[in-house]
């Protein structure tokens, strides 16, 4: 078992959730050797020495053979995580955006630089999904991962079901309640939900999904009287993030959308900032993880089982991608949905190929149907703030 010499980058809540942890657990047999921050005059809780605001001062160093990223710049941290495979060092990241955006290129790096890059917390937390992927059902034929990925979405949504805020109400409170950013807008219109499950596909299907290519709907556009719908139908709305193959075709549907869930599916009963995964296996039938998806300790807690795999050379193998790297997304296939107006025109009733059923009163409307996935690419029709627009199970 070597010892971990690491240059940690960026000294957030988690970063400083991880260092307490190691020191306060020298058996871990990892050490922080140097912290590189953006303000070396900001007080810490740390020795001074520790801290350089110069990157070289990690990545120049030889004796430090892990890189731990944990900064918000995406850019920056792209940049750092392509010189630390340079320098031999093995790299371990939360950053969902960053990891998305290069995902196969970074894979390639630490490939050819026969290095680790590991990043379990970068989807849900401390849920382990990426690594039950990659050790429970790396030989198995999955037919889903589906799942409430974001923790912010999850408690605003759970406001709204539960007290019967609006989503304004919903938002300042989870503002107030530190679960919620100044500007939310990456959690809001599931921007981040589309990173995750972009992340996860890869490690399901081994097929690689563009987060811009994901079917995305947030739920700024969510109305009171869309739970009041769920009620009467023994349901809640919750934020899905799913990737579903056909078994036949090998095409891949991923999408980000509110979706009703009746409440006696246990995906219904993850509430507040909790995620929960369901995998949907053709052998194992489904499993369900479960746990806190944010925070200092639930981040950290991935970070440090990344860290403590190190120790033994750990790295993801990735087998279904070595197998089968190209993929069909999106291009086949009809959802089920309901779509919720305030004022209705023309426009609205064209969308669906197929109505259901239609409600009308002086308040609000909605309708029922079918409708082709193709049409779900369409800005005019996702991006719209008028429509709520809710998937079926």
């Amino acid at each position: 078992m070597k010892k971990l010499n690491i240059g940690l980058f960026g000294f957030g809540v988690v970063g400083e959730g991880i260092y307490k942890v190691l020191e306060e657990k020298p058996q871990l047999n990892a050490v922080i050797k140097k912290i590189v921050i953006k303000d070396p005059n900001k007080p810490r809780n740390a020795p001074q020495d520790l801290f350089s605001s110069n990157p070289d001062d990690i990545l120049e160093d030889d004796d430090i053979n892990v890189v731990v990223e944990l900064i918000s710049d995406a850019d920056a941290a792209y940049t750092i995580i392509k010189k630390s495979f340079g320098k031999q060092k093995h790299v371990v990241s939360a950053n969902k955006k960053l990891i998305a955006d290069h995902h196969q290129e970074l894979l390639e790096l630490q490939h050819a630089n026969n290095v680790s890059f590991l990043y379990e917390a970068s989807v849900c937390g401390s849920v382990p999904i990426i690594r039950n992927l990659e050790e429970y059902f790396d030989n198995d034929l999955l037919n889903y991962v589906s799942g409430i990925v974001n923790g912010t979405t999850n408690y605003i949504l759970t406001k709204m079901a539960n007290e019967n805020q609006s989503y304004q109400d919903a938002l300042s409170s989870a503002q107030e309640s530190g679960f919620a950013e100044a500007d939310p807008t990456a959690d809001v219109e599931g921007f981040d939900a589309a990173s995750k499950i972009s992340i996860v596909t890869l490690h399901a299907f081994g097929k690689k999904i563009k987060a811009e290519e994901v079917i995305r709907k947030g739920i700024t556009s969510l109305q009171v009287e869309d739970f009041k719908y769920a009620q009467e139908k023994g349901a809640t709305i919750k934020l899905i993030a799913k990737s579903q193959i056909d078994i036949k075709t090998g095409e891949i549907t991923s999408t980000v959308l509110p979706t009703f869930v009746s409440l006696h599916k246990t995906i219904a009963l993850v509430n507040n900032e909790y995620n929960g995964v369901l995998i949907g296996s053709s052998l194992a039938d489904e499993q369900f993880l479960y746990g806190k998806g944010a925070g200092r300790f639930p981040t950290a807690s991935a970070v440090l089982s990344d860290i403590s795999a190190l120790k033994y050379d750990y790295k993801y193998a990735i087998r279904k991608y070595e197998n089968t790297q190209s993929g069909v997304f999106n291009q086949s296939g009809k959802i089920r949905v309901y779509i919720g107006f305030k004022q209705a025109d023309d426009t609205v009733f064209k969308i669906l190929d197929e109505v259901e059923e239609r409600y009308q009163s002086k308040d609000y409307n909605h309708i029922i149907g079918i409708i082709d996935i193709e049409k779900l690419k369409n800005k005019d029709i996702i991006e719209n703030d008028n429509l709520s627009i809710i998937a079926f199970e």
